[in-house]
Formats: structure tokens, C-alpha cells, sequence
């Protein structure tokens, strides 16, 4: 039976967790003879060992077979260098087909790439969608999916949105949720953190907070309304946030911080899933984080006005507070009531999304 090459895209720390799992199920499949082989091509749109290191030491990803080092910049630089690095190993040689995953620049830029020079793309995690042009993200899932050729989705609304599109039956492919998969597949591995005692964390006694988007943290006023509003309505309870860079910058004008406020290094995988398991609650701004609140049945608070992953809202534990600081008290003093909703998991959901992908990958590339 003859090989068939398949580049698998990762540039950016969502992106990691999605393709393990991907990678793991190539690999058992080759064991049993299944003729799918992979390239791991790492952009290097992050490229801080935090971001994407740990990452690939804890999740068992090979080191990638290329990496494009592209770096920082904007998005539009980051795009055209992307493109034309990942354009010369194509011309170099070319795959059966371009897997990408997520809505990171680099799935977007490799996305058109690869069908510049007539190589199909399949797309992980294809039709979601939030609806606000103003994400970077919303942009990339847009143009990945008007030039997909195959779309692997997590859920019945990314179907819907795929068929509103004009996508047929014939492309779409419902499998599940990879970052489900590595979620389920580590469970038993998640790891304390070192400063976890050292802060005088107690499960289910503290919350965890992640906040990135330009809208909740670029401004300083706006973010510290947000701050005072997430302090005050937690009670003094801990709230650890691993911060990111983007918040650190704002952090930095900022005068002294509450007591109650622990401030930490963004964390690797198995930490940071530890943290969300034996949390309270989780507020976030983040989408995959729902997710995995949804599957762990930890109660999530989205400091957003929209969503590309309702799925968390309808079944799971999530729920859409907004991005109005004045929202998050009476939404916290149910939570402390008790009343919070004790949730389901989607569909699929069941940590063998991958072994789907792959299996579907053998007959289409057949």
C-alpha cells in the first residue's frame, strides 16, 4: 500500500492541543498498516518556549519536521511571511493535502497557500462562528472555510453554519472535538502546580481568571472596572490568573493590585487543567476554555458578548455574561448560591474525534 503525506499546521498554543491527538491516531493506525503519514509543520507563530515548548513535551507532539520560525508582527505580517515560507516547502514537496485546525493566522495563511498551488485543504474544528467581524479569529475561520475542501466539526451548529454557506452534506464531516481528545487522553496526568500550596489553594475555594482580548484588556479603565467587578463579586476568595502578555502590558500602569488577585506565569498544559478542575469557577474571555469547563462540569463565566461555541451554553456549564462589569455579581452570587447549572457534554465529545478524522482521511485520500 502506497504512503500518503499529509501536512499537519500548528503555529500557535490553541493549535497544539488539537493536533496530538491527531498525530497520536496516525501513528497507531501506521502500526496496523493505515497508509496516512504526516509532516508537522510549526509556523512558529508563537514561539515562546512557555507557548509552545512545554506544550509539545507534555502532549507527546514529535518535534515538528519544519519550522517556519516566523515569529512577531502584525497580523498582516505575520500572514504574508507565513504564506510565502510555507509556499516554498510546498514547491519543495508537496503533501496529498494541508490539515489545519483552530482560526489562528497560520491556519489561514496555509490554508491559502496550499490551494495557490493546488493541494486540498481539510479544516478541524471547520464552522464555527461567533458572528463579530471585530475578532482576528472570526476573520481566519472565514476565509479557512471558503477555501476548504474537507470540514471536520465539533458540533450541529458548525453543520448549519457550514450548509447556510452553501457547503454539501458530502464535505462536512461531524466528528467531535479534538481538544476533547487531549483533554479526556490526560485527565490522569494533570499536575499541581508548584505554587498551588504555596498560595494556600484549596479545591473548589478559589476561581481562576484568563482574560486576552483587546476588548477587555487593552484599556486601562475598562480593565480595571472589570478587575474590581471580578474582586469584589468573588468575596475574597482567591482568583489565580495565569497572565498573558497582552494583559501584562496593561498590568503594568496599573497601581497596587488586591490581596485576593494571584498573579502567575502562563502555565503548561497539565497545570493549568489541574487549576481548572479544582476550581470554584472559571472567568474567561477565552473560547476553548469553555470547552473544557464543559467536560470537567466546572461553572464558567464568558466576559464576552458573543460566542462561536454555543454548544457550552445550550449543554455544557458555561454561560455568556457579557462584557458590562456590572453583569458578573449577580451571575457570581449564584454561584454561590448553589444555583449554578450542573451541565452535559456535547455530542461526541468522547475523546476519539481523531481516530474519526483519521479513518475519514484514509477514504478520502484513498
Amino acid at each position: 500500500m502506497s504512503t500518503i503525506l499529509v501536512d499537519i499546521i500548528a503555529g500557535a498554543r490553541p493549535n497544539f492541543m488539537k493536533i496530538a491527538p491527531i498525530i497520536h491516531a496516525i501513528q497507531a493506525r501506521e502500526k496496523q498498516g493505515g497508509p496516512v503519514r504526516y509532516r508537522l509543520v510549526h509556523t512558529g507563530q508563537h514561539y515562546d518556549e512557555k507557548m509552545s515548548g512545554d506544550f509539545f513535551r507534555q502532549l507527546g507532539i514529535p518535534a515538528p519536521d519544519v519550522n517556519l520560525e516566523v515569529g512577531s508582527g502584525s497580523h498582516a505580517e505575520q500572514t504574508a511571511s507565513i504564506m510565502t515560507r510555507y509556499e516554498k516547502l510546498l514547491l519543495e514537496k508537496k503533501p496529498a493535502l494541508c490539515l489545519v485546525v483552530g482560526d489562528v493566522t497560520s491556519t489561514m495563511a496555509c490554508a491559502i497557500a496550499a490551494q495557490k498551488l493546488w493541494v486540498k485543504v481539510a479544516h478541524v474544528e471547520a464552522g464555527i462562528r461567533s458572528g463579530d467581524w471585530t475578532m482576528p479569529e472570526e476573520i481566519n475561520r472565514m476565509v479557512t472555510d471558503a477555501i476548504t475542501n474537507y470540514f471536520f466539526t465539533t458540533s450541529e451548529h458548525a453543520n448549519r453554519n457550514l450548509r447556510g454557506a452553501g457547503v454539501s452534506d458530502g464535505r462536512i464531516f461531524f466528528v467531535g472535538n479534538t481538544m476533547i481528545d487531549t483533554l479526556r487522553a490526560n485527565m490522569d496526568r494533570l499536575s499541581k502546580p508548584a505554587f498551588f500550596d504555596e498560595l494556600g489553594l484549596k479545591p473548589k475555594s478559589y476561581f481562576v481568571m484568563t482574560m486576552h482580548r483587546p476588548a477587555n484588556v487593552d484599556s486601562g479603565s475598562t480593565f480595571t472596572k472589570l478587575l474590581d467587578a471580578i474582586i469584589a463579586g468573588t468575596r475574597g476568595e482567591p482568583v489565580v490568573f495565569p497572565v498573558h502578555p497582552r494583559t501584562a502590558k496593561t498590568m503594568r500602569d496599573m497601581g497596587g493590585l488586591p490581596e485576593s488577585l494571584k498573579l502567575v506565569d502562563p502555565q503548561p498544559y497539565l497545570e493549568f487543567n489541574y487549576l481548572v478542575k479544582h476550581a470554584k469557577a472559571v472567568i474567561t474571555d477565552s473560547g476553548g476554555i469553555t470547552e473544557e469547563t464543559t467536560v470537567m462540569g466546572v461553572p464558567c463565566l464568558t466576559m464576552r458578548d458573543n460566542t462561536e461555541r454555543p454548544e457550552t451554553i445550550e449543554l455544557g456549564t458555561n454561560e455568556l455574561i457579557g462584557t458590562n462589569p456590572a453583569a458578573l455579581k449577580p451571575a457570581l452570587d449564584r454561584l454561590f448560591a448553589g444555583q449554578w447549572k450542573k451541565g452535559g457534554i456535547p455530542p461526541l465529545w468522547d475523546g476519539k474525534t481523531s481516530e474519526r478524522i483519521v479513518a475519514h482521511l484514509e477514504k478520502l485520500l484513498a
